[in-house]
């Protein structure tokens, strides 16, 4: 693992252990199978936050998982999403966005590295994905404008798909009703091979295959409605302990992404 040192700090260089983030859906593929942005992602000195407590199980809201799961995919949606990325204990980045779910995915994100992070290491890359293309603007270069590239085919994530290939599990995958954040949620828990995945996320189980990981341990929380509320992700990558974890929110209809004009 290739390792830079500042002071007492050790950074992590984030091209070593890179998580492929499953939100950045519309990144074309690079040669060697990393989302872009995520492969240019540096990793920072300083350790995620606490993660939250367990959440409180609740029977408030009751709902049957596979009931939830069949409507959520009749039924496109948008919502705001937080992703934070950490490897052996430490953050590498933040991405935040919003984005069109149970379709063809269009929706604007930002990845950016923590602020401590030396100006040589920060990044901050800016997507739009449209339904044709994919618009991408590096905000740490100065007079940097969008450049256009194609939309990989293949560049769809399907959390409800995640949460399918859980229940098929087995019953130890259902952990039942749980609280978060004041929103009844069913608690789905797995672990999945990384070939089990290639239905659902094609790019992700190539860009980590390529890395060595042969499998991830999932905790996912659906509403009601199938969506998803609250999705990690755990894994190791060439022996380096990596971590996804997401949150979505401010859910309404789907929403219209058009091409990005530089501000």
């Amino acid at each position: 693992m290739i390792t830079l040192t500042s002071g007492r700090k050790t950074l992590l260089t984030a091209g070593a252990i890179s998580v492929t983030l499953v939100m950045l859906s519309g990144c074309q593929d690079t040669p060697g199978g990393t989302a872009a942005p995520a492969a240019t992602a540096t990793s920072a000195a300083r350790a995620l936050e606490a993660a939250p407590t367990s959440a409180a199980p609740t029977a408030a809201g009751a709902f049957d998982p596979e009931q939830a799961l069949a409507q959520a995919e009749k039924t496109p949606y948008a919502a705001t999403t937080t992703f934070d990325t950490a490897a052996a204990g430490q953050h590498i980045s933040t991405m935040t966005g919003r984005g069109n779910h149970n379709t063809p995915f269009t929706g604007r994100t930002e990845i950016r590295t923590p602020a401590d992070v030396p100006a040589f290491q920060a990044v901050w890359m800016e997507t739009v994905t449209t339904a044709d293309a994919n618009y991408i603007r590096n905000r740490l270069q100065e007079g940097s404008s969008w450049r256009k590239m194609p939309r990989a085919e293949d560049n769809e994530t399907s959390y409800a798909g995640y949460a399918r290939l859980l229940l098929t599990v087995g019953p130890s995958a259902r952990k039942g009703m749980e609280d978060q954040g004041g929103t009844p949620t069913y608690h789905l828990t797995g672990h999945l091979d990384i070939d089990q995945v290639h239905s659902i996320d094609p790019r992700t189980q190539r860009s980590m295959k390529a890395k060595g990981v042969t499998g991830f341990d999932i905790d996912q929380w659906i509403d009601s409605h199938g969506r998803t509320v609250r999705f990690e992700q755990r894994m190791e990558i060439r022996g380096v302990p990596a971590v996804n974890t997401g949150r979505f929110s401010d859910f309404g209809p789907a929403e219209q992404f058009s091409a990005p004009s530089d501000d």
